[in-house]
């Protein structure tokens, strides 16, 4: 008998979390090993058609407003019943809001295999959050985390290794290829960016929700590259809060007129084959996407070196890396880059190579189900934490 899978993901925006759950129930469902049921957070974001498209069933929400209060222990109760009701031998939560709470739930359905992911390695929690989530961690059978530095950051902090257990994030090919016969001033059209032959485009590719993207140090090389090189122009694609302090931001750096905020992208492919080269500027990461998107449509990179970054870039092979917080170093890469249009091809074609051997959607579907594979056939009834009886009391 097939075993019942709940993905819990977080909601459907166009995240990199969102979007590698997407990708992992769409695999899943594809590969007919389990019986794939998907539940969130939110029904909200553009990514929620993909996964009706599935033919899945009830896609059910939890929608939470704090993890605090009675509201809290009530969605805790419904998601219990929810699990239970369907025979979910497996629960596999995606990031920090899901963690706590899928975890917790499937803890107090008794759910027999429960897996939490972590996908960054610091910058984005509080140390409340991550000590809450820590302890979460301890009713988890298996931690997955996206890079081997992701496993050391979760070491450190006192989780087992032999919870921890790495499987790199899988990338669709189809997902940067350009639609056939499309020619640069066509696709440029469509992205509505200009169409002068002679401009050279600097992409990078980040929510700007979050200050770790550090979208301040990309602008300010951008500012030390078009100083030396006029042809030059920027691309942030990306949506998010932060979006109208970037556009001063570039504006005060005398910018305003080279540098082109998409938004949200639904072009990426096309976005990526205009670009000679792309950029991430971020302070912390687990395995960026964006990255290896980047690398998969055979663009050179630029990339500082946090996390898993080394994981995929071979500094002066497939890209180069950089520190945190470099604007100087990033614009001298980018500059070499830009002037040696020759160098920075084979640095794609190597790194696009590097996609296809390590990091392809069949690698990361193979490594999940082997995971799920070995947790269900050693799986044994695990403690309830106090915290989840107390639930369990309360709704008795």
């Amino acid at each position: 008998m097939l075993p019942n899978v709940l993905q819990l993901i977080p909601s459907f925006d166009q995240g990199g979390s969102e979007r590698q759950a997407v990708q992992l129930a769409r695999l899943l469902r594809e590969s007919g090993r389990c019986r794939l049921h998907v539940a969130c957070l939110s029904r909200e974001g553009v990514l929620l058609g993909e996964v009706e498209r599935l033919g899945t069933g009830e896609i059910a929400e939890f929608p939470l407003k704090s993890f605090f209060g009675p509201s809290f222990a009530r969605q805790l109760r419904c998601f219990a019943a929810f699990v239970r009701e369907r025979g979910i031998d497996l629960v596999q939560t995606h990031d920090f809001y899901t963690n706590i709470f899928g975890i917790t739930g499937a803890s107090l359905a008794r759910v027999p295999a429960r897996v939490a992911s972590k996908r960054e390695t610091g910058g984005m929690r509080s140390a409340t959050q991550r000590l809450v989530e820590l302890q979460v961690y301890k009713f988890a059978h298996a931690v997955v985390v996206n890079a081997d530095a992701v496993k050391q950051q979760l070491l450190k902090d006192g989780v087992r290794a032999s919870k921890i257990v790495t499987v790199h994030n899988g990338l669709d090919a189809a997902r940067v290829r350009p639609p056939k016969g499309a020619g640069r001033e066509e696709m440029l059209a469509a992205l509505d960016l200009p169409r002068d032959a002679s401009r050279r485009f600097v992409t990078i590719v980040a929510n700007l929700r979050h200050e770790v993207k550090d979208i301040p140090t990309f602008l300010r090389a951008a500012a030390r590259v078009r100083a030396q090189l006029p042809e030059a122009a920027f691309v942030v694609a990306g949506e998010g809060e932060l979006t109208e302090i970037m556009r001063e931001s570039a504006a005060g750096l005398g910018l305003r007129d080279i540098v082109f905020f998409t938004g949200r992208c639904d072009r990426v492919a096309e976005l990526l084959a205009v670009s000679d080269v792309c950029v991430l500027s971020s302070k912390a990461e687990g395995l960026s996407n964006s990255i290896l998107e980047y690398m998969a449509a055979a663009r050179p990179v630029v990339v500082t070196d946090v996390g898993g970054a080394r994981e995929a870039v071979t500094d002066g092979e497939t890209g180069y890396l950089v520190r945190p917080g470099d604007d100087e170093a990033m614009a001298a890469r980018v500059a070499e880059l830009l002037r040696d249009p020759a160098r920075a091809r084979a640095m794609g074609e190597a790194g696009r190579d590097t996609i296809e051997r390590k990091f392809s959607c069949e690698a990361q579907l193979e490594a999940t189900l082997g995971l799920y594979g070995t947790l269900l056939a050693s799986s044994t009834p695990a403690p309830l934490p106090q915290a989840v009886e107390d639930v369990h009391r309360e709704g008795a």
